[in-house]
């Protein structure tokens, strides 16, 4: 590679929300920005959670400098125990974004890294990179945007952001800094665009506050539960300090929830006397308006505490009429239906629900369009690239890029697996990489093309059917009859009559068929095939058939 060219590959985090990294390379080295994970949907059942494919960082791992981190969300460090399996290489980030990481490597014993903390302000310097990290406000602390300097000129990576006015730490996203660097000249902006579709401002976290304060003054007789996200820190840190004004006792449940606070704790982002806090199992001792619960299942996730409250199925709580319910948060996309439904059933119990719709009770961590036009006022990049988007959002950013007077040429769309290629006066794409999606399950990884994932759609769709025969070695005759099980495959009252049916039917079948001294694999198809055959001509279903031949 010239010494004057920047290669910049996308292994997550365009065109989808989630699995943020992507790789920077100068003269054959590389340094990663971020490692993140995302949620699986309906269409991969038994997956834990999605991450990027690294095929080509394995292949260049011997160039890889350091794996820098924005912030502690799981989008953005989760596939980092996964990661570092395969790849050593420092990892640099905030305080809290590295205590989130220790936290979560404990899961991983095993795996081996060298963390480094960095704050605001400071200049990382990385063989040919430069890294200048610079403060930002999200919905966690320790947020970190990057400006990269290369030889072939430098990059601005915004990470996750938003210009709140009252941020609680009392320290704005750093727009004077972005005003320096882009008086000096920026070559490349990459800029984050979850919330660009949504024109204004985003609310400040001290507004929700208020909100919450009046929830909690006006239901002061009610057992209250608020559900946020345990990576929320600042959001807790004012449910904390609510507890306290109104002389609540606090419960934590969910083990996110727990691990975070004391997390928190430890590195001084979060502050409250431990003598407010209880168990779970000692609230009965105390009266509703006594007791806020703070709790994990604000996405409406199948295991979290709220879900199973909801559900009636948490031993320590039970939902009844006098509970109010704070949702302090918004849908993730995709989650809505969940949500709702955990909302739907906490009503059905009796309790009070207010949600977004309702109140102001959550504040977006990400900047809507006039901050977003702010930064790129501020910058005024030669080149850009949307970024943390689905591609209806990068479109819609280049378009606010246009609006403000880029040209169009000037502008990139790029896609997972994209490479493009960066000099002081040009852009463009070179080609792609292998990247796309790992599934991690338990312990092990996989793809889209795994027989796994494709056999738990079958089964989860059309069920299964097994089919035990007996033969005699010697003669080949069928002993006694087939035994067969079904599951999910006919209701129960036509069942009996189906299996009766198929017995008949394999019976039938093998007696067309010479079975002594035949291969037993070739007898096991023979009945699948059939099998098979006569279920779908039977129910139009196609499920997952076992065939298991036994010789007396």
């Amino acid at each position: 590679m010239s010494n004057n060219k920047l290669k910049i590959t996308f292994l997550g985090g365009v065109g989808e929300i989630g699995k943020n990294m992507t790789a920077f390379e100068y003269n054959n080295e590389i340094i990663v920005v971020d490692a993140g994970m995302t949620f699986p949907g309906d269409d991969l059942p038994g997956i834990d959670v999605v991450i990027p494919d690294i095929t080509y960082l394995i292949n260049n791992k011997e160039k890889i400098k350091a794996i820098i981190l924005t912030h502690g969300h799981e989008d953005h460090i989760g596939a980092l125990p996964f990661v570092l399996q395969q790849i050593k290489a420092p990892i640099y980030g905030s305080r809290l974004t590295l205590a989130l990481v220790e936290n979560k490597m404990k899961e991983h014993p095993k795996v081996s890294y060298k963390a480094i903390s960095v704050k605001p302000k400071n200049v990382l310097k990385i063989g040919s990179f430069s890294v200048e990290f610079i403060k930002v406000s999200h919905s966690i602390a320790g947020s970190l945007a990057l400006c990269i300097t290369t030889p072939a000129g430098n990059v601005i990576h915004t990470g996750d952001f938003k210009i709140d006015f009252e941020p609680l730490d009392g320290v704005m996203t750093d727009l004077q800094r972005f005003g320096e660097l882009g008086k000096k000249g920026v070559t490349l902006l990459m800029c984050e665009s979850t919330n660009v579709c949504r024109p204004g401002y985003s609310k400040s976290e001290k507004s929700v506050g208020r909100t919450l304060d009046e929830i909690f003054k006006n239901h002061q007789d009610n057992r209250i539960f608020v559900a946020t996200f345990a990576s929320n820190i600042n959001r807790l840190q004012q449910i904390l300090d609510l507890a306290v004004k109104y002389g609540r006792k606090v419960a934590f449940t969910g083990r996110s929830m727990i691990n975070i606070t004391e997390v928190g704790l430890k590195i001084g982002e979060i502050s409250f006397d431990r003598k407010i806090l209880i168990d779970i199992d000692k609230i009965d001792k105390y009266e509703d308006k006594e007791l806020l619960i703070v709790t994990t299942g604000s996405q409406g996730e199948p295991l979290s505490a709220l879900t199973r409250m909801a559900a009636g199925e948490f031993k320590q709580i039970k939902i009844r009429e006098n509970d109010l319910i704070v949702f302090s948060s918004s849908p993730i996309p995709g989650n809505e239906k969940s949500v709702y439904n955990v909302i739907n059933t906490l009503f059905q119990r009796g309790a009070d629900v207010i949600y977004d719709e309702l109140a102001d009770v959550h504040a977006s961590g990400h900047a809507c369009q006039e901050e977003i036009k702010t930064i790129h006022s501020l910058v005024k990049p030669k080149f850009f690239i949307p970024i943390h988007g689905e591609y209806r959002h990068l479109k819609m950013h280049k378009q606010l890029a246009m609006n403000l007077g880029m040209e169009e040429r000037n502008i990139l769309l790029a896609s997972i697996g994209s490479q493009i290629e960066m000099t002081p006066n040009s852009i463009k794409q070179v080609g792609f990489v292998t990247a796309g999606q790992r599934l991690i399950d338990g312990y092990g990884i996989g793809d889209m093309s795994s027989n796994v994932l494709r056999e738990r759609k079958q089964l989860s769709e059309d069920g299964f059917c097994v089919v035990v025969m007996t033969i005699n070695n010697v003669s080949g005759e069928v002993v006694g009859e087939p035994f067969i099980i079904t599951r999910g495959v006919v209701y129960q009252d036509e069942a009996e009559s189906f299996v009766q049916d198929t017995k008949n039917m394999v019976i039938a079948s093998l007696k067309e068929q010479e079975l002594r001294g035949c291969d037993p694999a070739i007898i096991r198809s023979t009945i699948r095939r059939n099998v098979s055959n006569f279920i779908f001509k039977r129910t139009k279903r196609k499920p997952m058939v076992l065939a298991i031949v036994l010789l007396d």
